[in-house]
């Protein structure tokens, strides 16, 4: 008999007032990068009304006007009527930035990692993207609103908005879409009735693959019926408290590290995009349907404590083969990664907002599956690739 379940993943727009602390860290690490690649960042970041609070290690020997940056990211994403309760030229920005502890310094300087933790990356073969098909639904929904408010295609959205998709899953395989929910904030004089209508048609019915919809399919948009206050005027925010929107929506495990507003050193960053970068060729090499890549560390040492991988039950080749050749073809200490993957530059911004992973443009490099031809030739079995 089929079994059946179902997963939902959910994103966020950049609106949204986690997303508007994430970019703000991030925008602060780029500016950093930009004249000192080796510059040390730890950025968090809170927003509320009317005030950001910036805080966090920096060492650097660069200097970046902080509250600049935080203003420019504000005005970008699109807060600058003061009628929002949060917009760029009025908000207070409180700048709280000391440096890195020493203690922490003495490790990271000789190479090691920077804070010890356990690190997960996730490849599957359901999406191009070698992406969870829930997630990066999700996504694609949140960004096409963003896109649709830019562009003036819905001139009454404003920045916040949510989004989620459920999957329905038959023997491990995505069959059809079982519910989706988007919620939008809007200008106060749309009608719920216009909103529904013009989401449905210029948000759903864009993005959703059509042949996975059919008359079961629920449909929730702002199923509250008003969302005029929202951003960080209606909910603070606050950095890293969107860790499963920035991975595989729930798909796979997740170590508990944030990303944003941390230097590559940081191996809670650095080494998930190894993992995912590792995991991602592994199913283009045609190993596996399916692939969970864990590397750990321990504070100021440069290998990691351990290097596991699980493909459920779909893979081609012994884990433990596969094991071997990710240690043989993946730099995994904390200067190989961030050397292979060329981390040093101000890259991170454009991953705060709409997923860190199954990304396209040129600067996400853990998203290229360029080891996956030596992968096969070094494991001396005739495989086929699943995907490019």
């Amino acid at each position: 008999m089929a079994r059946s379940l179902i997963f939902t993943s959910e994103s966020v727009t950049e609106g949204h007032p986690d997303k508007v602390a994430d970019q703000i860290s991030d925008a602060v690490l780029d500016a950093v990068l930009a004249d000192d690649p080796t510059g040390r960042v730890a950025c968090e970041v809170l927003v509320t009304t009317g005030i950001c609070v910036i805080a966090g290690e920096i060492t650097t020997r660069t200097y970046v006007d902080v509250p600049s940056v935080a203003r420019g990211v504000v005005a970008s994403i699109g807060y600058t009527d003061a009628a929002f309760g949060f917009d760029a030229k009025t908000c207070g920005i409180l700048n709280a930035i000391q440096s890195q502890s020493p203690d922490i310094a003495l490790g990271v300087d000789t190479g090691g990692a920077g804070d010890q933790g356990m690190m997960f990356g996730y490849a599957c073969t359901e999406t191009p993207e070698l992406m969870p098909l829930p997630i990066m639904l999700a996504h694609k929904l949140v960004r096409q609103l963003s896109e649709a408010r830019r562009k003036g295609v819905l001139p009454f959205l404003r920045p916040d908005g949510k989004s989620q998709v459920s999957v329905e899953y038959i023997d491990g395989a995505p069959k059809r879409i079982d519910a989706v929910v988007v919620s939008t904030q809007h200008d106060e004089d749309v009608t719920i009735e216009t909103l529904r209508a013009e989401v449905k048609k210029h948000i759903i019915d864009v993005v959703l693959p059509f042949g996975m919809l059919d008359s079961s399919t629920k449909f929730h948009i702002n199923p509250t019926g008003r969302f005029v206050i929202g951003g960080p005027h209606g909910d603070t925010g606050l950095t890293g408290r969107k860790i499963i929107v920035d991975t595989y929506g729930g798909m796979g495990r997740h170590g508990g590290g944030a990303f944003s507003g941390k230097d590559p050193t940081k191996v809670d960053r650095s080494a998930c995009y190894m993992a995912r970068y590792i995991a991602k060729n592994i199913v283009a090499a045609g190993f596996a349907d399916k692939c969970e890549v864990q590397l750990a560390y321990a504070i100021g040492v440069a290998d990691p404590v351990s290097v596991n991988v699980n493909t459920y039950g779909t893979g081609r080749l012994d884990e433990d083969r596969i094991i071997e050749l990710v240690r043989a073809h993946f730099p995994l200490t904390p200067r190989g990664m961030i050397e292979h993957l060329k981390l040093r530059r101000p890259v991170f911004r454009d991953t705060a907002a709409f997923g860190h992973f199954g990304r396209t443009e040129e600067t996400f490099t853990w998203e290229i599956s360029d080891k996956a031809d030596a992968l096969r030739e070094d494991a001396g079995v005739a495989l086929a690739a699943t995907r490019a």
